[in-house]
């Protein structure tokens, strides 16, 4: 160790000094190439020198981790840097994992907290340095305030014979135990020079290799909490026998040094060194074990790897997709927690390697199902989409360069005459030419031309995307490449096949419509986890909250509030106590002291991107809009009723018929909006209140009147509940129409079909609610057109915008340092530095310049030439 030292120790102090702000990925870079620079100049080194393994104290290294410091490698780097580093600490920290940890670590020496923004945050400072104690300095922006200045530089000086620091204009006395620290929650900020020599910046954002670390270290030891109990009593018997061995050393150094004529005659010396020489012994022995023992541990961990890996690619898909919308915040935490629930949740198994698909099974569901309860409708299908080419990629089942052609097309290397202009379209032909580039589609332009014939049969079908490729195409090409030649001819269907590619590789129920169920997400929130409506225009989920507040026996103690324009739109909070706690933003970001009430629960209704990431980030998110589609809305319709109330009516049969009706009208005249004009003139926001006030004056009529009173029921649907909303002539024609089609005697009938195909039908009445609920689970996903009384045609438009859009989010999603045609981004810079160096003129030669422009006092313009070249 002795002889190594010199290269160990520069190693770690280059890393405490240079390498905080940097990734794990690119410090391990760097550290190899100091090392092959040590090698070069002989410098003596162990053979894989580390900061953790130089100057890092397994012991205080699982304190800092009982403290909440992640366990991957990375975090304990930026744990060691904090200890040694000599400046005060600066954390990049997003995920606020450092901001955790620090609380945690300070909190028995009386760590506190403020932020830029608190009045009396230099107050608090000035205190923490009097005092000695720790001073956390959280969510800073990309300047500091330019009164911390002596604090950051350690301006201290002897005044009296007392240590001080002058902070603004009073002079206070400095404690030797005062610590700094300062967070930021901006991921990725620029700091300018200055503060980067203030301070040791030190970068905690979560990467995927260090969040697979963490992971891992959470499954083990939730699956196997013997292993990690052995792992930490071998770090805390490893420390103790290193005591031992020091203290023996110790004692040896004293006896010899104390030792007076020949230290052979010395009997207690001799005694010391045989009992020193059996503990030495007894220790090695157990240090064999236990490293024999640590092998064990570390091969069983990596057996569990899968889980982690499949959770770090579920996470960051998640992550990013705040790029989409603001409203789609959510934190580590928040993800832990379902990562946790899911490991304890999912079903058991006789094997690893089976319990570990049960895990990774139920784990990509629960967190579809969690987080696609707060996505808009027209985000759900990009998601699950999203998660299965993740998943894929990274077991290597998608190119990259064939992902980035459906997302964004080519650009045609070599023009060619369309072979079919009558029914080929010229953007489409440019496609075809662009695919091509792709290595697997090399031949697809000749074999396309070839087989005009069986292509044009694919261009014209219902649908294009479940049929068959001709010749080699379609058994070459897997259910990913087969989207790409899709997206020439056909984009409109794209979102179809992106349906069917997603049933294949995950599951069906990743493209069923998930219903949000106010129930279950009560009871995955806490008393101090708010409930957050999501809301688009024309919706209000406040009948259905104030029907679940009675369910709950809560309906005393709801409070509503309604705030003006540009405030939150709606706060309620279930309590038991008569005081309403302080409705404002703040209100999440901190609890208040005490005990909250375990039945309390806020939620707001704000569709804003002004909203508090904070608070959209920890709390249950839910999106309130129309469902997508006629089967899912009349899934929502259905779901909300019961059977008491199905056969609450006098005319029961009439009642249970006319209300499927009523509800196909509905999901009818939502669904209407998305073929633009051919729908209505202008897009109306029919609302599930529209829907509730007709099905209470359908019940109420056929109760009164001896007939059904099909005049009645069509004027209060059509003239007022939904026409009052139609503000166009023509559109309130034409719901009277549409109206007409289900309010009328023939629906009574059994076998009555409400679309030509009869696949939208009148079922039997003797069904219960569940026997409703299955029919409409077997209709159709996406809706036929025939249904809207409109030609299949009438789909194309919005299906191919929807495509676009679809592509057009996902393109969002991507990271900034994608490869491009297998290559890194550093490569394409390189590459490009290369081309412009080609470019750039030689430099100047100074020298010859003067010689040929003497500067001479009366030649100005020279002397002005020089100064140029020189700069």
């Amino acid at each position: 160790m002795i002889n190594n030292i010199a290269g160990d120790v520069l190693i770690a102090a280059g890393f405490v000094a240079y390498l905080g702000p940097f990734t794990g990925q690119y410090r391990i870079a760097l550290c190899e190439d100091w090392l092959r620079k040590l090698e070069e100049h002989d410098v003596p080194h162990t053979r894989e020198p580390s900061l953790i393994s130089t100057l890092g104290d397994p012991v205080k290294i699982r304190s800092w981790q009982i403290a909440g410091l992640p366990n991957d490698t990375l975090s304990v780097e930026n744990g060691v840097i904090t200890q040694f580093s000599q400046r005060w600490t600066h954390f990049i920290d997003p995920q606020g994992q450092a901001n955790k940890w620090i609380k945690n670590l300070e909190k028995e020496n009386g760590l506190e907290v403020a932020k830029l923004s608190d009045r009396d945050f230099l107050r608090s400072l000035e205190n923490s340095i009097r005092f000695g104690k720790p001073f956390l300095l959280e969510n800073v922006g990309e300047e500091l305030d330019p009164a911390l200045e002596p604090v950051l530089l350690k301006q201290i000086y002897k005044q009296q014979g007392s240590t001080v620091l002058k902070l603004g204009d009073t002079v206070i006395p400095y404690h030797e135990d005062f610590k700094m620290y300062i967070t930021t929650n901006l991921p990725n900020p620029h700091y300018t020079p200055e503060i980067s020599t203030k301070l040791t910046l030190i970068n905690f954002t979560l990467s995927p290799s260090g969040l697979e670390d963490q992971l891992l270290g959470q499954v083990v030891a939730e699956e196997r909490p013997d292993l990690e109990e052995a792992k930490n009593q071998l770090i805390i018997s490893n420390a103790k026998m290193r005591q031992e061995l020091k203290e023996i050393e110790d004692q040896i150094l004293y006896r010899l040094s104390s030792s007076e004529g020949n230290p052979v005659d010395d009997l207690e010396l001799i005694k010391v060194l045989e009992a020193s020489k059996l503990k030495a012994g007894e220790i090695q022995a157990k240090v064999k074990i236990a490293e024999q023992t640590e092998k064990d541990i570390d091969i069983t961990r990596l057996e569990y790897v899968p889980v982690a890996v499949r959770t770090q690619i579920l996470y960051f898909c998640v992550s990013d997709l705040s790029n989409v919308d603001p409203m789609y915040q959510y934190s580590l935490e928040w993800f832990l927690n379902i990562f946790l629930s899911g490991i304890s949740n999912s079903e058991r198994a006789d094997t690893l390697k089976k319990r570990i698909v049960n895990i990774n099974n139920y784990l990509t569901f629960s967190l579809y199902c969690n987080v696609c309860r707060s996505l808009f409708e027209k985000h759900k299908l990009m998601f699950g989409f999203l998660l299965c080419v993740r998943i894929m990629m990274n077991e290597g089942k998608i190119n990259m360069d064939e992902w980035r052609y459906l997302l964004s097309g080519g650009a045609v290397k070599m023009m060619r005459e369309n072979p079919a202009p009558e029914w080929l379209y010229e953007r489409a032909w440019g496609d075809i030419l662009a695919l091509t580039n792709l290595k697997n589609f090399s031949s697809f332009v000749d074999d396309f031309v070839d087989n005009i014939r069986e292509f044009r049969a694919i261009f014209d079908s219902a649908e294009p995307h479940r049929e068959p490729l001709p010749g080699k195409w379609d058994s070459e090409l897997d259910s990913f490449q087969k989207l790409l030649p899709l997206r020439c001819l056909r984009g409109d269907k794209v979102t179809n096949a992106m349906q069917d590619f997603v049933a294949m590789n995950l599951e069906q129920r990743f493209i069923e419509p998930q219903t949000s169920d106010l129930t279950a997400v009560f009871k995955e929130s806490t008393s101090t986890t708010p409930l957050i409506f999501v809301l688009s225009p024309g919706t209000d989920p406040a009948a259905d909250l104030y029907k679940f507040a009675e369910e709950m026996k809560f309906s005393k103690k709801l409070a509503a509030i309604s705030l003006g324009q540009g405030q939150v739109i709606h706060w309620f909070h279930f309590t038991h106590s008569e005081q309403c706690s302080h409705l404002s933003t703040q209100g999440f970001t901190h609890v208040a002291p005490g005990k909250p009430n375990p039945t309390g629960r806020r939620g707001s209704y704000l569709p804003s991107n002004q909203f508090p990431v904070s608070i959209l980030q920890n709390g249950s998110k839910m999106t309130i809009e129309p469902p997508r589609g006629v089967k899912a809305n009349l899934l929502k319709s259905y779901i909300s009723l019961s059977d008491d109330f199905l056969n609450s009516c006098s005319k029961m049969s009439e009642f249970k018929a006319l209300l499927l009706s009523l509800c196909l009208f509905h999901g009818n005249a939502l669904e209407r909006r998305k073929f633009g004009p051919l729908g209505f003139n202008i897009p109306y926001e029919f609302t599930d209140g529209d829907l509730r006030i007709c099905i209470s004056q359908l019940k109420m009529f056929l109760d009164e009147y001896a007939d059904v009173p099909y005049k009645v029921l069509k004027y209060t649907a059509g003239e007022i509940n939904y026409g009052g909303r139609v503000t166009d002539d023509w559109d309130r024609r034409c719901i009277m129409n549409i109206i007409e089609d289900f309010y009328k005697s023939e629906v009574l009938t059994e076998d009555f079909a409400y679309s030509e195909s009869g696949i939208y039908r009148q079922i039997s009445t003797t069904y219960d609610l569940n026997g409703y609920i299955q029919y409409i689970k077997s209709l159709p996903l996406n809706d036929i057109p025939e249904i809207f009384g409109l030609h299949d045609n009438a789909n194309i438009t919005f299906a191919q915008n929807e495509t676009f859009a679809l592509l057009g989010a996902i393109i969002q999603l991507q990271p900034k340092t994608s490869t491009s045609g297998g290559r890194g981004r550093e490569e394409l810079v390189e590459e490009m530095s290369k081309d412009i160096l080609k470019k750039v003129p030689d430099p100047i030669n100074l020298q010859e310049v003067m010689l040929k422009y003497p500067v001479l006092y009366e030649e100005s313009m020279n002397t002005v030439l020089v100064q140029e070249v020189i700069r």
